[in-house]
């Protein structure tokens, strides 16, 4: 019996250390990982800060490389925001995501090129090559550009048609909170009081009759109630109310910049 307790706390005592060793793991590993995305992200703030003083402070061929890759990774980058946002509420812009990456493996590509020229020291070679290098950057930024505006329009057009219904629902309780009988409920009860005692009373007359006194004149057929008039102090009814309906490679943390 001892025996077997001694080995059922040492299997307890192993399970224990193995979590906590895999727990350590895991918590090391997502810091690391945290650390890395950090540096990273520095690293792309540092980098856009120096091409954006290259393309205001230069002059010339450097000044132009320096814009193009600024205006191609600003582009990227925040058209990558804007439908990694969407997706999370609209799940048919998984395929432009898609068409996304596609894309930016060219992005990349051009801004690998661009980093490169920056460094060639033949000025001559990279001023002919420009006019094909803002080309290519034209049709891949446009490209970035499009695919943004549309998913940001088609989150535009659901939020307007969601307000329009919203619109019509709430014109609708208020058109029922406005439907009131246009007769006092104080009258109804009255003159509901009035047949009574003249019932009681044994006259058969009519309230008011009952209430004049006999000799008033003839009796006239009692009225009828109103299927649709509240009576004994009820309130009108309303209309029941509607029932309401991996971190990536162009992001940073902050605000992306407009590419005009």
């Amino acid at each position: 019996m001892e025996a077997a307790l001694i080995i059922f706390a040492l299997m307890v005592l192993f399970t224990f250390l193995g979590l906590g060793a895999y727990a350590t793991v895991k918590v090391v590993g997502a810091a690391k990982r945290g650390v890395d995305r950090t540096i990273t992200q520095a690293r792309r703030t540092v980098e856009d800060t120096t091409l954006r003083a290259k393309s205001f402070g230069q002059v010339g061929v450097a000044g132009a490389l320096a814009q193009l890759r600024l205006d191609l990774r600003t582009s990227m980058r925040t058209t990558q925001q804007a439908l990694h946002d969407g997706v999370r509420v609209d799940r048919s812009l998984t395929e432009s995501i898609g068409l996304f990456e596609r894309l930016s493996a060219h992005g990349h590509e051009l801004d690998e090129e661009l980093k490169r020229l920056e460094q060639e020291p033949d000025r001559g070679r990279i001023a002919a090559s420009l006019p094909d290098l803002r080309e290519r950057t034209a049709k891949i930024t446009q490209a970035a550009d499009s695919l943004r505006w549309a998913a940001r329009d088609r989150a535009r057009r659901f939020a307007a048609d969601d307000l329009d219904a919203l619109s019509a629902q709430i014109e609708t309780e208020s058109d029922a909170l406005r439907d009131w009988s246009p007769e006092s409920v104080d009258e109804l009860a009255a003159a509901a009081a009035a047949w009574d005692a003249a019932q009681a009373a044994g006259g058969g007359g009519t309230p008011r009759a009952a209430a004049a006194g006999p000799g008033s004149g003839p009796a006239a057929a009692p009225p009828q109630p109103r299927a649709t008039e509240p009576a004994g102090g009820a309130q009108p009814a309303a209309l029941d109310p509607a029932a309401p309906a991996a971190p990536y490679s162009w992001q940073k943390t902050r605000r992306p910049e407009s590419t005009t």
